[in-house]
């Protein structure tokens, strides 16, 4: 039934990640998908490529990997969504601006996303969704929640 439609399949390191980029481009020469979902998109990234000295290049292959993600839903049409990781920042001005955690990838990351969201845990047992940047919403935030019959308004 549903699952008929999904198609899943899963990267263990970068260049592998990439590969299966190449592969969906195929696949969506021959069948018609909507959604493309790139779970922690950085994760590889940040445990092949370690430290500053790595940073240059794990920086350019991400930039190729964001690149060919954008070239794949402009040509086919199709809505990507990619989940990031974030970390606290080790700026200590960060703490008095109160932005101390900060998303993986930098401004690399930032530039290749059209609209970014902040997901987080609310209190009992709500979910926060804040627009953390975007060219066509304003800054908000609201609260939901994630029931048996899927996302729903939060109910305090």
């Amino acid at each position: 039934a549903c699952w008929d439609n999904i198609t899943g399949a899963r990267a263990y390191n970068t260049d592998h990640q990439t590969e299966l980029l190449t592969q969906a481009t195929a696949m969506m020469s021959e069948t018609r998908f909507s959604l493309v979902i790139v779970d922690s998109a950085t994760a590889l990234y940040r445990s092949e490529f370690m430290g500053r000295g790595e940073l240059n290049t794990r920086q350019q292959h991400l930039c190729r990997f964001l690149r060919a993600l954008q070239r794949l839903a402009d040509i086919y049409g199709v809505a990507v969504l990619v989940t990031n990781q974030v970390v606290t920042s080790p700026d200590p001005a960060a703490a008095y601006t109160g932005n101390t955690l900060q998303p993986i990838g930098g401004n690399i990351m930032a530039h290749a996303s059209q609209t970014r969201l902040f997901l987080r845990k609310g209190r009992a047992g709500s979910r926060v969704m804040k627009v953390y940047d975007s060219p066509s919403l304003p800054e908000a935030e609201a609260s939901y929640a994630i029931t048996e019959g899927g996302i729903d308004d939060f109910k305090e």
